[in-house]
């Protein structure tokens, strides 16, 4: 059995997602398709284990996540704009492309871990006992840190949160 074994497929079928939640992670195009890469090239070298799980999307997630946090660390990203233009997001006549990026913004301001736990949450849809095994720590880590993020993108954004959670979600 050769490690190639289903590998372009899984990658195939899981780039898409995977870019939307690195793009979340780290707020910049560029670097999550870096972030993704990375990823996806420890998960290959340990496919064969890997393949076996029961969801080998939740290891790569949990090395984006571990791997963006390391990157925020080392070498913090260098500056990161504060209205930053989607592209795919540019010819959307629609009110909430506005609130989209405040919401974008504000999370690029956020510290890593924050992040990585409202994205998990909120974008990708995992209970708090996955966003713990994806980050590496305990379920009252990840609702303290989801509980504090909310609270700061609340104070931080103009719209009323739920709304732009359930429209970024959709």
């Amino acid at each position: 059995m050769s490690t190639d074994d289903g590998f372009r497929e899984f990658v195939r079928a899981q780039w898409g997602p995977l870019t939307r939640t690195a793009y979340l992670l780290t707020g910049d195009r560029s670097y999550a398709e870096d972030l993704v890469q990375t990823a996806l090239e420890k998960t290959h070298r340990k496919w064969r284990t890997v393949s076996r799980m029961e969801a080998p999307v939740a290891y790569v997630r949990k090395a984006m996540v571990n791997t963006a946090i390391s990157w925020r660390r080392r070498r913090s990203f260098g500056a990161v704009p504060l209205s930053v233009e989607d592209p795919a997001a540019a010819g959307d006549p629609y009110r909430q492309v506005e609130e989209r990026q405040q919401l974008l913004a504000a999370l690029r301001r956020l510290p890593p871990k924050m992040r990585a736990a409202l994205v998990l949450r909120y974008f990708e849809d995992l209970t708090e006992p996955d966003i713990a095994a994806a980050m590496g720590c305990s379920v009252g880590t990840v609702k303290s840190q989801v509980s504090r993020g909310l609270q700061r993108l609340r104070a931080e954004l103009d719209v009323p949160l739920t709304a732009v959670l359930q429209e970024s979600h959709a």
